[in-house]
C-alpha cells in the first residue's frame, strides 16, 4: 500500500505535439497551486515563467509533507526547469527528494533525429517529441496521448475524456469549467502505476484550476492565484 501511495502522489507532482503552446501563457509570470489531503493544506506546487526573446523558461517548485498522528510519513521537495525555444521543448531537468530517496530527470532534444533523449531515475532512452512533460501548468496535457513523468522520466500512456461543463467554487470565487477524466490507457497496469484523475479547466484563461483523485485519502491540487 505504501508503494501505491508514493507512486500515485509523485505522478501528481505535481500529449499533443510537444509544442506546448507557450504563446498562450505569454502574459503569465506565476501560477501558484496549493496541495490538500483530506481537505487539509499540506504544501504547494508553483510555476514561474521567464522569457528572453524566443526562449521561455518555466521553473517548478514543489513541497509537501504528510503526517500521521504527528509523525511525518511522507515528504517531497523538488524543483524542475522546462526550456522552450519558439514554443518547442528543448530541455527539461528536475531533482526531487522523496523522503531520503533522490529522483531525477535530464531530457534533451535531439534535433537531428527529432526525438528526446532521456536520462532519468526510472527510464533511460529515447522518446517521441509528441510526449509532453506532465506538469499541471500546461493544459495541453488534456490533449495528450502520453506524457513524461516530471519526477522520474518514465513514459505514461493515457486517455482523456470530457465529462461535462461545470461551475465550481475556489477560494470564494466561481468559475465556469470543463471537467475531464484522465486515466491510464493500459488498464492492466498494477494499481501503483494506474492514472485516475479528475481535472477542471478554466476555458477563459486556459489554466487547470483543480486536480483531484482518491487513494489513501482525498487529494486536490487547487489553483490559488496567478499573475
Amino acid at each position: 500500500m505504501k508503494k501505491i501511495f508514493i507512486n500515485t502522489i509523485l505522478f501528481l507532482i505535481i500529449s499533443l505535439e510537444q509544442n506546448a503552446n507557450t504563446a498562450h501563457y505569454k502574459n503569465f509570470k506565476k501560477i501558484k497551486m496549493e496541495i490538500f489531503r483530506n481537505n487539509e493544506l499540506i504544501g504547494h506546487n508553483h510555476y514561474f515563467f521567464t522569457r528572453d526573446k524566443d526562449t521561455t523558461l518555466i521553473t517548478n517548485q514543489i513541497k509537501f509533507t504528510v503526517k500521521l498522528l504527528g509523525a511525518t510519513i511522507f515528504k517531497v521537495e523538488g524543483n524542475g526547469e522546462e526550456k522552450y525555444s519558439k514554443g518547442k521543448l528543448i530541455s527539461y531537468k528536475s531533482k526531487t527528494k522523496q523522503n531520503k530517496k533522490e529522483k531525477f530527470v535530464n531530457l534533451e532534444l535531439d534535433e537531428k533525429n527529432n526525438e528526446f533523449i532521456i536520462k532519468g531515475s526510472s527510464y533511460n532512452g529515447k522518446a517521441k517529441t509528441s510526449n509532453i512533460i506532465g506538469n499541471w501548468w500546461n493544459h495541453n496535457l488534456l490533449q495528450a496521448n502520453s506524457q513524461i513523468s516530471p519526477i522520474s522520466g518514465s513514459i505514461k500512456e493515457q486517455v482523456v475524456t470530457f465529462i461535462s461543463k461545470e461551475q465550481i467554487e475556489l477560494y470564494g470565487k466561481s468559475f465556469d469549467t470543463e471537467h475531464y477524466k484522465l486515466k491510464s490507457a493500459d488498464m492492466n497496469l498494477s494499481d501503483d502505476k494506474k492514472l485516475n484523475f479528475d481535472i477542471w479547466l478554466d476555458k477563459e484563461t486556459g489554466l487547470i484550476l483543480k486536480v483531484k483523485y482518491s487513494r489513501m485519502g482525498d487529494w486536490e491540487y487547487r489553483l490559488k492565484n496567478y499573475e
